[in-house]
């Protein structure tokens, strides 16, 4: 799918070069935020922050990653997934580790939810696999706050595949500087200092987790998908998808499920709780899952590496100054960021 420029209603001219592709999900350009001025910046954070108040999930072109750090990544994956069953089992994260580094054990997403019903919390599994890397695992990685869990610097498990671990480094530290430019948009979109949340995201603990999704050559069981419906826990979630079938599918206001377009080059980011809570649910975390393919296209095999951006662990989720005043009081007990998505993980994975 191409973007293609349109104007919607009620926008400037120098508004029009920023939403692409109108829609549920629209195509949001961030190349004038990256390359302009203040007033290009206020633009596009205008844009931004309009859809997170709707929707909460767009895809972004003008990002500034480079395809061939894209595309290395890509190829990584690909080869990571074909290999034999007992080279990726032997990667295994382990059962202590709280951020499931390596070769993923297997959950319901489903189960997540804190309003799920018994049945969701039996959910049968998600039909993926999924391979984990955070910078917590990391030699020299930051120092976490006196009384955090020391197994959250477990060291990330590698492949010996050639260029493998150097592919998701590069690709990882280009999310990022992606998710730093986002939450300056943000914050402009929320009437707030530009750098406002830079010291709350600055030791970030963020999951870059590779998703696989096999052909299906047995059919699913009834109600079991590829990922079962959910929202995502953190900041933000910037992801990269390939256009296979059953492919991601967000919830509109109406109830209906709708597509995410894959847009060549471009990122699907959604804002997570954590957001929510920050703004006071003004902006919203919108449930989404993963379908599965038709039955004749059930032979293809899916591939989707979502960067699930989760703020610093002992950062304070708090309504922000701008999100609440006389007759709109925080609706949410504030959390600390670690805790929160360690209480997640527990839900989905045990």
């Amino acid at each position: 799918m191409a973007p293609t420029a349109t104007r919607p209603s009620g926008t400037s001219a120098s508004d029009a070069v920023v939403t692409l592709v109108e829609g549920y999900v629209p195509v949001i350009d961030l190349s004038s935020a990256r390359g302009g001025g203040a007033e290009a910046r206020l633009s596009v954070a205008r844009a931004l922050g309009e859809v997170c108040e709707t929707s909460g999930f767009l895809a972004v072109v003008g990002h500034g990653v480079p395809a061939g750090t894209i595309a290395e990544m890509y190829r990584a994956t690909r080869e990571f997934f074909a290999l034999p069953n007992a080279r990726k089992t032997a990667l295994a994260s382990s059962a202590d580790d709280p951020l499931m580094r390596g070769f993923g054990r297997q959950g319901s997403l489903a189960a997540s939810n804190p309003d799920a019903s018994v049945a969701e919390e039996r959910a049968l599994p998600d039909l993926s696999e999924t391979f984990t890397y955070n910078r917590l695992g990391e030699p020299g990685a930051a120092q976490l706050p006196p009384g955090s869990d020391p197994l959250l610097t477990t060291p990330n498990k590698w492949p010996e595949l050639p260029g493998f671990a150097e592919a998701y480094r590069r690709y990882y530290a280009a999310m990022e500087q992606l998710a730093q430019e986002v939450m300056r948009l943000f914050a402009l979109a929320l009437d707030l200092p530009e750098t406002w949340f830079d010291d709350k995201i600055d030791d970030h603990m963020t999951n870059l987790t590779a998703n696989y999704y096999p052909a299906q050559a047995v059919p699913p069981e009834p109600g079991q998908l590829r990922k079962g419906q959910h929202s995502d826990w953190g900041s933000l979630t910037i992801l990269y998808q390939d256009g296979a079938p059953g492919g991601l599918q967000v919830l509109d206001k109406a109830g209906e499920w709708l597509d995410v377009p894959a847009v060549d080059g471009s990122f699907v980011v959604n804002i997570g709780d954590l957001m929510a809570i920050w703004t006071n649910d003004r902006w919203v975390s919108t449930v989404h899952r993963v379908v599965n393919p038709p039955r004749e296209q059930s032979s293809r095999e899916r591939f989707s590496v979502p960067f699930f951006h989760q703020p610093n662990y002992s950062a304070l989720i708090e309504c922000i100054p701008t999100c609440a005043g006389p007759g709109n009081p925080p609706r949410h007990p504030a959390v600390r960021s670690g805790e929160y998505i360690m209480g997640k993980f527990r839900r989905a994975y045990g």
